[in-house]
């Protein structure tokens, strides 16, 4: 049998005595090194296995194996955050190398198979009801049945800072003049905004009112800075007065919740009033161009994974054409 190692692959380094770094072991597993990332990154085991959807004792355990193998401790646990050691620090670089490499590797693989694997991560605003999510992400997943997708909602704020930092893949919120800072964004609906007020509010015997009528009740409306906000504060700078904002949420479900209790007028999307009719009577205000806008939002350059990059590929292309006309 010829025992001979192949060229280019050196010999395996001399076992040591007792007390000695116990020698290399080559059979270090992708997973452990993404372990070690997840901890470096989140500074904390329970939150690592969060991520890695994992027990923490499973990530534990398995870091411990990777420092034995290395013959070094990588992780520092004696604070309250764990920090990486000095040899730790050099062998994160090495990590997110292999692991972007073995990413790379799978997606070569994966386009010369046809096959689209991953994760993805959508977020929306809860206001935005006119628009098909759930049938979009169904058609999507049949098309891709290997791509795992979630959703979540969040306020616009919320949705942005998601997509910024990676959280979020891409988001549907709403937006005013511009793209958001580090974001790329395409309008995919132009939503009338309208009052909702209680049953028996005194606003609710009439369909319409002026801004100046309206403007004599309490109003409640998103947070400043938001896209609707954007649009009302315009609306009543053009009737040359400024809205009375009594109440404000990021979530529009809690605005029709203090409308319904009589507290005022709540400032919202059209679509989602109608869709809380037994709740609110929606009423139009006049003399006021109230247009809230809706776009689809990714970060700059695009995400890194062939699955979400796919994916807001084909809702740019599916909720451009599913969108109400303005």
């Amino acid at each position: 049998m010829n025992s001979a190692r192949p060229p280019g692959i050196p010999e395996p380094p001399t076992p040591k005595g007792p007390g000695e770094a116990p020698r290399y072991n080559p059979r270090m597993e992708l997973r452990q090194l993404e372990y070690l990332v997840a901890v470096a990154e989140e500074g904390s085991f329970t939150r690592a296995a969060g991520r890695v959807h994992v027990t923490q004792p499973g990530v534990s355990a398995q870091i411990r194996r990777l420092e034995r193998e290395l013959g070094h401790d990588l992780l520092d646990r004696r604070g309250r955050t764990v920090r990486l050691t000095e040899v730790g620090t050099a062998v994160l670089s090495h990590a997110r190398v292999m692991l972007a490499a073995a990413d790379s590797l799978r997606n070569s693989i994966d386009d010369l198979t046809g096959l689209l694997r991953g994760q993805v991560a959508i977020g929306s605003v809860a206001s935005s009801l006119s628009l098909r999510i759930p049938e979009l992400i169904a058609d999507f997943s049949e098309r891709h049945p290997a791509v795992e997708i979630s959703l979540s909602e969040g306020s616009t704020g919320q949705l942005e800072e998601a997509v910024r930092n990676g959280t979020v893949d891409m988001a549907v919120l709403g937006v005013s003049d511009g793209s958001p800072p580090g974001l790329d964004i395409r309008i995919i609906a132009e939503e009338r905004l309208v009052g909702a007020v209680r049953h028996g509010h005194p606003l609710a015997r009439w369909a319409a009112v002026t801004v100046e009528e309206a403007g004599r009740h309490p109003l409640m409306c998103l947070p400043a800075g938001s896209g609707l906000r954007v649009a009302v504060d315009a609306a009543w700078a053009a009737a040359g007065s400024r809205p009375r904002i009594a109440y404000e949420a990021s979530d529009p479900r809690a605005l029709v919740r203090l409308a319904s209790r009589g507290l005022g007028m709540a400032i919202l999307p059209e679509p989602f009033v109608l869709a809380n009719a037994e709740h609110v009577h929606p009423v139009e205000i006049l003399g006021a161009r109230l247009r809230g806008r809706l776009a689809l939002a990714w970060r700059s350059g695009g995400p890194s994974g062939p699955a979400a990059r796919a994916l807001i590929r084909h809702a740019r292309a599916a909720l451009a054409a599913e969108a109400p006309p303005p």
